[in-house]
This record gives C-alpha cells, sequence and structure tokens, in this order.
C-alpha cells in the first residue's frame, strides 16, 4: 500500500463502528447453553432420606420444637428427633445401587438432600458436628453418591435447604451469623464434591435478603460455572419449581415439578405408591407443558430404596426404552395440554399423547395445523387414521389399538414442528367459560376463584381455605342443557363423598353421587336437563381443590 494512503485508512478504520461486545454473564443466571443438557434431559430422581428414616415419618417436617420463621411443630420430640442420627446406621447402602436405579428408569439426573430444613448434614462438613461423619455411619453420602453419578454418566445435585431448624443462630438478633454459616457450608459443597451440576434450594418463601442470596448465588457459579440453580433462594436464577402438582404450560421459563412416588417425602412404611399410570402421565403432562419431572423417593433406614419403589421405577424405565424419543429432547406443545392427553414436538415430529380416550370416543379432535401432515404412525401398537382439514384434526384409533396407559400418535410435518406457536383444543365442555359461584374461595383471593374451574385451563384452579371440610361449587350454563358425562379434576385427593345436583325450580336434585374423585374423575349418569349445576363436596380431609369442572353433551 502506497504510504500516502495509509493515513486515509487508519482514518476510516477509526471511524467505522465497533462490533458490539458480547454481554457479560449474568452472576445470577445460567446461560441457555448451559441449560440445554437439563431441558434435554426432561426426568430426574430426587431422593430424600436421613435418619428421619428410623422413624418413618416426614423429613424435618415431623421435628417437635421451635420452627423460627414457619411457626408449627412437629410429632417427634425435639429431643429424640435430634438425637435419631447415633442410631443410624445404614450399612446396606450402595450409591452405585442408587445411581444404577436411577439410569434404569431413564432418568438423567439426581438430585440429593445434602441438609434439610432439620439441620443434619448428609456430607462431612467441618461447620458442624450434627452430621453423618458424627453417626455410627460415619460415611460422607454425599462424596459416595457424587463420585457414583460421575462414574455412571449421570448428572449430579444437591438439595439444601437455607433454613435449618436446629441452628441456634437460625432467625435470631444473631441470624447474619447463621448466613455465614450457611454460605461456608455451600462452600464446602462446590469444592469439595467434585462437579455440581444442579443446586437445589428448598427456602420456604424466605427472601433472598435471608440468605444473602445476592452474594451467595454469584458465589456458587463461581465455583461451578456450568451450575444450574432452583428458584428457591428468593432469587428467580434458572428455573421454577411446582411441588406436588403439574406445572402448567409454559414454554418461556424452564420449569420443574417435583412430585413423589408415594405420598411422604422421606420413607414410610406402606405409603400409597402411585401406579404406572400415574406415573407415566405425570411424566408426559410435564414433557407436555414444557417441563420436567423430577420424581422423588425416599431411602429405607438400612439404606435401601423400597422394593416396590425400585420395581415401579423399572417399568418408567422400560416404557422410556421404547417410547423416550417422545419425551427426551422434545418440546412441549404444540398443543397445550388438557383433559384429553398432552403432545411434544420435536424437528418435524408431534408426538400426541392421549392419555385419555373418555371424551373422544369418536376420535380426537385437535386444533388445525400451520403445516401439513405427511405421515402418521401409532407408536404403541395399531393403526391411526388422522384426517386434516382447515379447521381441525381429527385422530381416530380404534378400541383395541388404545394403548390402556397412553396411545402415542406421531405426526411428522413438513416442517419443524417447534416453530409452531402453542395452541389450545377446546375440552367441548358445557361449562367452559360459563358463570362460576362457589361456597370458599382460598383466603379470597381471586387467582383461585371458582371461574378457574371452568376455564379449560389445566393449569389454574379453584381452592378453598384450609380446614374446610364441605364446599359447594355452582354453574349457570346459561340455558338448560342436556348432559350424560362429567369430568372433574381434584387435587391432593382430598374429597371423600360428593353429589352433582341440578337446580329444579327451588330446589336442588342430586343425580350422581360419589366419594372420591381423583386426579382425572370421568363419570356418568343417565341424562339430566338443568341450567345450574352443582358440585356438592359433602366431606373433605382438608380444603378441596378443584383443577376443572366439565360437563358433556349428552350422545
Amino acid at each position: 500500500m502506497p504510504l500516502a494512503l495509509m493515513p486515509l485508512v487508519l482514518a476510516l478504520a477509526a471511524a467505522a463502528p465497533m462490533p458490539p461486545a458480547a454481554p457479560a454473564p449474568d452472576p445470577l443466571r445460567a446461560t441457555d447453553a448451559q441449560m440445554q443438557w437439563w431441558r434435554e434431559a426432561r426426568f430426574g430422581l430426587f431422593i430424600h432420606w436421613g435418619p428421619v428414616s428410623i422413624a418413618g415419618t416426614e423429613i424435618g417436617w415431623s421435628r417437635g420444637g421451635e420452627r423460627r420463621g414457619t411457626g408449627g411443630t412437629g410429632e417427634i420430640p425435639v429431643e429424640v428427633y435430634d438425637n435419631l442420627y447415633k442410631k443410624f446406621n445404614p450399612v446396606r447402602f450402595d450409591a452405585a445401587e442408587w445411581v444404577a436405579i436411577a439410569k434404569a428408569a431413564g432418568m438423567k439426573y439426581l438430585v440429593f438432600t445434602s441438609r434439610h430444613h432439620d439441620g443434619f448434614s448428609m456430607f462431612d462438613t467441618k461447620l458442624s458436628d450434627y452430621k453423618i461423619t458424627a453417626s455410627p455411619f460415619g460415611r460422607d453420602v454425599v462424596k459416595e453418591l457424587g463420585d457414583a453419578c460421575r462414574a455412571a454418566g449421570l448428572r449430579f445435585g444437591l438439595y439444601y435447604s437455607p433454613p435449618d431448624w436446629h441452628h441456634p443462630d437460625y432467625r435470631t438478633e444473631r441470624h447474619g451469623r447463621f448466613i455465614e454459616f450457611l454460605h461456608g457450608q455451600l462452600r464446602e459443597l462446590c469444592t469439595g464434591y467434585g462437579t455440581v451440576d444442579i443446586i437445589w434450594f428448598d427456602g420456604l418463601g424466605g427472601s433472598a435478603a435471608d440468605w444473602g442470596s445476592a452474594r451467595l448465588i454469584p458465589m456458587i457459579r463461581q465455583l461451578q460455572p456450568g451450575v444450574i440453580i432452583n428458584n428457591r433462594a428468593g432469587l428467580p436464577c434458572d428455573h421454577d419449581t411446582p411441588e406436588q402438582e403439574i406445572g402448567r404450560f409454559q414454554r418461556g421459563r424452564a420449569w420443574e415439578s417435583c412430585i413423589t412416588i408415594c405420598r411422604q417425602w422421606a420413607w414410610k412404611p406402606n405409603d400409597a405408591l402411585k401406579s404406572l399410570r400415574e406415573c407415566i402421565h405425570t411424566l408426559v403432562r410435564c414433557a407436555g407443558g414444557d417441563g420436567n419431572l423430577l420424581l422423588n423417593v425416599g431411602p429405607m433406614p438400612a439404606g435401601e430404596i423400597e422394593p416396590r419403589q425400585v420395581a415401579r421405577l423399572k417399568e418408567i424405565g422400560a416404557w422410556l426404552a421404547a417410547h423416550g424419543e417422545s419425551i427426551y429432547g422434545t418440546r412441549g406443545g404444540p398443543f397445550i395440554p388438557g383433559p384429553w392427553g398432552a403432545s411434544t414436538c420435536k424437528g418435524n415430529n408431534v408426538y400426541v399423547h392421549v392419555l385419555d380416550w373418555s371424551r373422544a370416543a369418536d376420535g380426537l379432535v385437535l386444533p388445525p395445523l400451520p403445516g401439513k401432515i405427511v405421515r402418521s404412525a401409532v407408536l404403541t401398537g395399531g393403526a391411526a387414521q388422522v384426517a386434516q382439514s382447515p379447521d381441525a384434526i381429527t385422530i381416530a384409533v380404534a378400541p383395541k389399538d388404545r394403548d390402556p396407559i397412553d396411545t402415542l400418535v406421531v405426526l411428522t410435518l413438513d416442517g419443524p414442528a417447534e416453530d409452531i406457536a402453542p395452541i389450545a383444543a377446546a375440552s367441548g365442555s358445557l361449562a367452559a367459560g360459563k358463570k362460576a359461584r362457589a361456597s370458599n374461595v382460598y383466603m379470597g383471593n381471586p387467582a383461585h376463584g371458582p371461574d378457574k374451574a371452568v376455564d379449560d385451563d389445566d393449569g389454574t384452579r379453584w381452592a378453598t381455605d384450609a380446614g374446610v371440610k364441605e364446599a359447594w361449587l355452582e354453574i349457570d350454563l346459561g340455558a338448560p342443557m342436556t348432559f350424560d358425562r362429567a369430568a372433574i379434576s381434584e387435587e391432593y385427593d382430598r374429597v371423600t363423598a360428593f353429589e352433582l345436583r341440578a337446580k329444579q325450580g327451588d330446589a336442588w336434585a342430586a343425580f350422581f353421587k360419589g366419594d372420591r374423585i381423583g386426579r382425572r374423575g370421568a363419570f356418568s349418569f343417565p341424562a339430566v336437563t338443568a341450567q345450574v349445576v352443582r358440585l356438592q363436596i359433602l366431606s373433605a380431609r382438608d380444603g378441596p381443590t378443584i383443577w376443572e369442572f366439565q360437563l358433556f353433551k349428552a350422545r
């Protein structure tokens, strides 16, 4: 280049706009790239375990004594609960066996309780003597489990409770010292136990200030750069955590439902075990809502996971071995989950999980898709007749080919399915969107009002106050209508007796009586014509809550 042109070139270079600098990483959030493996995994194992397994009661919550910041007390005297560890010697604990069980279940990660609200540390903390290495067992469970996970290629996560009902400084005038203790334990877990993929806080509604989270979270990310952190330390962090319920459809923010395989988080003798059908439906509905499922087991006092729980986990794994393509690496949608089931998508495929044919006896009718269906198949066996029009998609499967757990139909489109905006299928309920009243609403909060039971949204619910034993939900259909079926979805299985009643003049006449409603209750009866209908809850163990109340036109 001639030297005479050099000043001009340098001047032009100086005037040219510089490319924008890459944004600095947010110390409070994982990046999309860091979240990718977790989103694709969809399914993990939660483990609640500690000396409380000796008593067979709930971890933390059964401890007597004061619960500063929370209130209430448990059934085991504090002097008994706090000394259970002196008898805790789980000689049959085998970390590799636990990990093998998780892998056999088709799970991709494991989250273990390093310390619950009762303050007992399941690792060799140097900051407290109330720990597993001070028990007769004497071994560091967290270390053994982390090593076993990494050896088997399973992602490893740690549950940690910021509240600590055992610590003398917790929520006292010395709470600042407790925060330093909390941070010190997290520093131990993030520096002495290899790679930690997940930190799962359980802060009982505490604020970020309560735990010093504004500096705690960046410290954890500095020590474990790829870690994923949930939303229970007073900051949103990386994902939401619906508990003992399936999260609502949500693509914009990651979420994970934590749900027990029995009823109690910790081991309980003869606890009610969920059926394979219920477990698969829960997993499918989580994936269909674009969320993960963290399914919990509670090991027994000697260290084994209960054999019947292991058997159920392996049954789930067998189902995933056959149909995991419809769960792993998918996104929820494009059809938003409804009473009929849920859908997932990956590439050009839409996986339609039909979980309930009772509302689609002549074929499942779904909203139209912008893409063309080029082929279809029933992955669970048999054949489907699929009809596509500008107004709807109809999927018909002969009764003999309907899988008793999940009839899985894959629709292959002529373009990417994940690019399709989510669409909801109308339930066909005569009650949908109609005027609703109720005898009681939880804390008077409109977010739990009676209209939420008739909004065709499985993610909203009518709820009543704690302690309510009787309640009613009333629907005005706007005009007399004839119906012969009802679908009611209840949370927590609290209702023990109920009636469906129709208003005839000024009186009410019962046309159906039952006891348990359940998560997906379906009820048939001789055709009834009425304008105003009530779900009369005659008895419940505690405040009942209803996700959806639906009535269907007589056939």
